[in-house]
């Protein structure tokens, strides 16, 4: 019985969130029953397809779910779907983003027999605010939201990814607003509604950057083609077979990918001590590494970097991917059937090991019921609230101690956090958070600089943070006193950290069976590669997704600097959220083996599927669509101006081209159809950039969707801080802490009321809570705590490089 299996879920309307978010329930064994029209939902017709006309994005989406198919017109399909509502515990709601012909509901109705339902709304935009009305589509929404303006040459036309990115980040953000609320139910018995804006769900991947241009002042713009700012070598470049992924954040690890190229002159040049130093001499350290990188293979260099902890892995083609074993025998690609074809698909990047996801499964055919998915009643699962529960938030007593840093971990505990998890964050003195500061040189330390690092603050919001040496003694001893009585327990360090401090599962679950752990790293605890050195961009270069971007005889390009980052963090929220269904249902913990290049897959799943069934390279389209015609990204007024423009129904050509001054497009017989206006695809670019490059990009887009034609500026990431959406929605929230003052914060993307979750704690300085949490929690004495901080167990300040060797030094004598 999978972790879920005592959930039914009913999914309504055509959207990709909504699809995706009920496919991560049934990966674990919830019953899901998906209605559809009888033509079909029309996401069974989205590109790319298999020989036999069946879509492998649809595929991805749908198997080991149910097909039920409801005819409006007929008389009794409304109380048809309304009995199948009465008998779930989730509704998942995609109607605002596509109908799809779904029977009308009395939803209020509904929520009044049944308090105890769970149910997620999606929207493009989440119901509310100036884009309320906006047409969208997955790479309009990439545009607003500052993942288009960065990518691409210096010079000319932005580059973007193909579509399917949108919906897999509004899904996980949909799974953990429902599962979360799951949790909340059994706690106090009420059903909770969310609303998601799939506009918003995208922000975690641009926050970063949107934060951290706010505190530098910087002004960021395209660099070129795997280039990005603020950090430099991170991309992709050719070796003697193969392409490598480059990644070089810290001072320590530049320093070794320099000796291994033989390149002391690089290595010793101490203003090239940070990324940001060496982004002003980007074309002449090229010049010497490139041609080094290849007098060797990507795997002899990705062997070398290994060795050397270097973050460097090969870029796989699509086929790659299908023909790797260790990804099969880990369940991150996963048999799948579509009627009679047979093929892979991305998996359940959600590794539980004590009750593991399903491996596989088939696409249900329209009207389809799956075995074990029978229809059921309505049951007791529509329970009476309790009275005191309607402020209590979702995941209110359950405690979470957490080691990771960075960005991945941070955000799958700010997530939990934000829904009313107390969690305790511990770090070191020695170590503190790396988002904290690389720089240990004596300014930057007796600055306290370590104490204003904006990106740090985002990711560390609403917990509280502790120091303890875990390589001591009485350090170790401390943690295991709070993990003794925790339910969750999170770390992103490499694979063997925490088992060689004392820390593993096999130790802390014999001392708190109910225990969640859940370890992040970037291959998986027990892959081939478990030692290798990872950062988002690491993530993203192994995972096939930059090998379908670009143009059709371009290289592969990358999305972002760090895209990999925000995958992780969410896709391991989901995971430890089912694991706490599953805990507080059993009793029983479990280990949780989260592979965070895995979670990047989903993003290359429909060429996946594809390619495992007609064997066929994927198609690459640059900034155009296999189904929208026309899409692109074009030219405004002004410099470096864009908007995305895309004309996803056939319904939008003839608004389109009267726009344009083209009412004989628009009367054009022969441009009904995307097919048919293909022929005159360049032609009707052409007319779209000449129109676009007369107007300011904010008009563009206003006299645009005025006509009902999707379209978004071009954005970069920070200018979300001033966009009117989510200023009218409050997305954008206020936080004062100390050596920061005043800060923007941004909020989850969903919400069950008016108002975001609320930001209710800024996020603490180092050792902030020493003595609430060793002494209140604990129950040290004012002496015993003293102690320890004269001991350097614990402490508020950083400790600068000089410091550390002596603590070496120390240690070693």
């Amino acid at each position: 019985m999978g972790a879920l299996s005592h959930l039914r879920i009913v999914e309504i309307g055509s959207a990709a969130a909504t699809s995706y978010c009920a496919r991560l329930f049934a990966d674990f064994g919830a019953t899901v029953q998906k209605i559809e029209p009888p033509a079909g939902d029309p996401l069974r017709r989205a590109a790319p397809l298999t020989p036999k006309g069946n879509s492998a994005w649809f595929a991805f989406l749908n198997f080991n779910k149910s097909s039920i198919a409801l005819d409006p017109n007929d008389r009794n399909a409304s109380s048809r779907l309304t009995e199948l509502i009465r008998g779930c515990d989730i509704l998942l709601d995609g109607r605002d983003v596509d109908a799809a012909d779904c029977p009308a509901i009395d939803l209020a109705e509904l929520k009044r027999r049944h308090p105890g339902l769970t149910h997620l709304e999606a929207s493009w935009f989440g119901g509310e605010g100036p884009y309320a009305k906006f047409e969208a589509t997955d790479s309009t929404i990439r545009a607003l939201v500052g993942l288009v303006k960065l990518v691409g040459p210096s010079e000319g036309t932005p580059m973007h990814a193909p579509d399917f990115q949108t919906g897999i980040f509004a899904g996980l953000w949909g799974f953990i607003a429902a599962a979360s609320s799951v949790l909340g139910r059994m706690q106090d018995g009420r059903g909770r509604s969310s609303r998601l804006s799939i506009f918003e769900s995208s922000i975690a991947v641009t926050e970063y950057i949107m934060f951290e241009a706010f505190s530098r002042g910087d002004i960021m713009r395209r660099i070129g083609v795997n280039r990005f700012w603020p950090t430099f070598p991170v991309g992709i470049y050719e070796t003697k077979q193969g392409r490598l992924g480059v990644t070089t954040v810290t001072p320590a690890q530049w320093r070794s990918f320099c000796e291994m190229l033989g390149l002391p002159e690089l290595r010793d040049d101490a203003s090239l001590f940070l990324g940001v130093d060496r982004l002003q001499h980007v074309e002449v350290i090229e010049s010497l590494f490139i041609p080094k990188l290849k007098t060797r293979t990507a795997q002899e260099w990705f062997a070398e970097g290994l060795r050397r902890k270097i973050p460097i892995v090969p870029v796989p083609e699509i086929a790659d991917l299908v023909a790797d074993e260790e990804k099969k025998a880990r369940g991150a690609i996963v048999p799948v059937m579509i009627g009679d074809e047979g093929g892979f698909t991305a998996g359940s990047m959600q590794r539980l090991t004590g009750t593991p996801p399903r491996r596989g499964g088939a696409v249900p055919d329209i009207g389809e019921q799956m075995l074990g998915s029978a229809h059921v009643t309505e049951t007791a699962h529509a329970t009476t609230p309790a009275s005191q529960g309607h402020n209590r938030l979702p995941l209110e007593g359950i405690r979470v101690v957490d080691f990771s840093m960075g960005w991945a971990g941070p955000v799958c505990t700010r997530t939990l956090a934000d829904l009313g998890a107390d969690v305790i964050k511990i770090e070191a003195t020695q170590y503190p958070d790396w988002w904290r500061g690389v720089d240990r040189r004596r300014a930057y330390v007796q600055e306290q600089m370590y104490e204003k690092s904006i990106r740090y603050c985002i990711m560390n919001r609403n917990k509280r943070g502790i120091t303890l040496d875990l390589t001591r003694p009485q350090g170790l001893a401390l943690a295991k006193r709070l993990l003794a009585d925790a339910d969750l327990v999170v770390d992103n360090y490499s694979v063997e950290v925490l088992p060689k401090m004392g820390l593993g599962y096999d130790v802390l679950s014999k001392l708190n069976p109910k225990l969640v752990m859940m370890s992040m790293s970037a291959f998986g605890a027990g892959s081939a590669h478990r030692d290798c050195r990872a950062y988002g961009s690491t993530l993203e270069q192994g995972s096939g997704l930059p090998s379908v971007v670009g143009d059709p005889l371009g290289p592969p390009v990358m999305s972002h600097t760090a895209f990999g980052d925000a995958v992780g963090g969410l896709n391991g929220c989901a995971a430890v959220l089912t694991a706490l269904i599953h805990a507080k249902l059993t009793g029983k913990g479990q280990f949780i083996d989260l592979a965070q290049i895995e979670c990047m897959m989903p993003f290359a799943a429909p060429w996946i599927t594809a390619h495992s069934i007609d064997g066929r390279a994927p198609v690459k389209y640059g900034n155009r669509h296999p189904d929208f015609v026309p899409h692109g990204c074009f030219p405004c007024s002004g410099s470096d101006n864009w908007i995305m423009v895309a004309v996803s129904r056939d319904a939008m050509w003839p608004k389109l081209a009267t726009l344009l001054g083209r009412a004989d497009w628009a009367s054009d017989v022969k441009l009904k159809t995307a097919a048919g206006r293909r022929a005159i695809e360049s032609e009707i670019e052409a007319a779209i950039a000449a129109w676009t490059s007369a107007r300011d990009p904010e008009a563009a887009m206003t006299a645009l969707q005025a006509a009902g034609i999707a379209a978004g500026v071009a954005r970069l990431p920070i200018e979300l801080l001033d966009d009117p959406q989510l200023h009218a929605r409050g997305f954008i929230q206020e936080v004062d802490r100390a050596f920061i003052g005043k800060h923007p914060q941004p909020s989850m993307p969903f919400r069950e009321s008016n108002a975001p979750f609320a930001i209710r704690s800024a996020p603490p300085t180092l050792g902030e809570h020493n003595r609430e949490i060793l002494g209140g929690l604990l129950g040290l004495s004012e002496a015993e705590i003293i102690k320890l901080t004269r001991d350097g167990i614990i402490g508020t300040e950083m400790l600068m490089e000089e410091q550390l060797v002596k603590e070496k030094k120390r240690a070693a004598g």
